[in-house]
């Protein structure tokens, strides 16, 4: 491995108490519960946005949608998705949720570090997301790198945000994000109970 693919040591935040949780896997029993966290943190217009337009029919990477489960429920989630990134391989993070109840536990970073960490494990060189930026710079994202990037529909310049995990993995990226993850398997969504979010 050369210097440039060497993974690059930027530090993650911790969680700030101990956490009554459990990262894991999302698996399909958790789908009706996520449903819900996210139309309950996003609303219900959250499939017209413009990542989710990467994310639609697409499956998530590989081992890279987690769940975070407090007492058997669903209380957090994250997910992410191959995308190509003006040409380079990447991953567009999205949504992050957690549940309005979990709020001050740490879910949010702990899946976090966990995406990242796991992200980094697999060989990804990138990820992308479109978020806030003084909320995400503590995970070591900025609008560095993504200055040259569009996305396939409206959005704000400053939240569209960067991370490497290998040096120059976003080095001259330029042009249209698109969508390069494997179509999603349909399968039928039951209606889980309505959540609150903190997201």
């Amino acid at each position: 491995m050369t210097a440039a693919k060497a993974s690059l040591a930027i530090p993650t935040a911790s969680v700030r108490t101990a956490a009554p949780f459990v990262i894991r896997a999302e698996r399909a029993s958790d789908v009706p519960a996520r449903e819900a966290l996210l139309d309950a943190c996003f609303g219900d217009n959250r499939h017209q946005r413009t990542c989710q337009r990467l994310r639609d029919g697409r499956a998530p990477a590989a081992g890279l949608a987690l769940s975070a489960v407090r007492d058997g429920q669903l209380i957090g989630t994250v997910r992410l998705w191959h995308v190509s990134a003006g040409g380079r391989d990447a991953l567009m993070l999205g949504p992050l949720a957690v549940d309005a109840e979990a709020r001050g536990l740490g879910v949010g970073a702990a899946l976090m570090d966990e995406a990242l960490a796991i992200a980094a494990a697999r060989g990804h060189g990138a990820v992308i997301l479109l978020g806030d930026a003084p909320y995400y710079a503590r995970y070591g994202f900025s609008p560095a790198k993504t200055a040259g990037l569009q996305l396939p529909g409206a959005f704000e310049r400053e939240r569209l945000l960067g991370r490497e995990l290998t040096a120059g993995a976003l080095d001259g990226a330029f042009g249209m994000i698109v969508a390069t993850g494997v179509a999603e398997r349909s399968r039928r969504v039951r209606k889980a109970s309505p959540v609150s979010c903190a997201a």
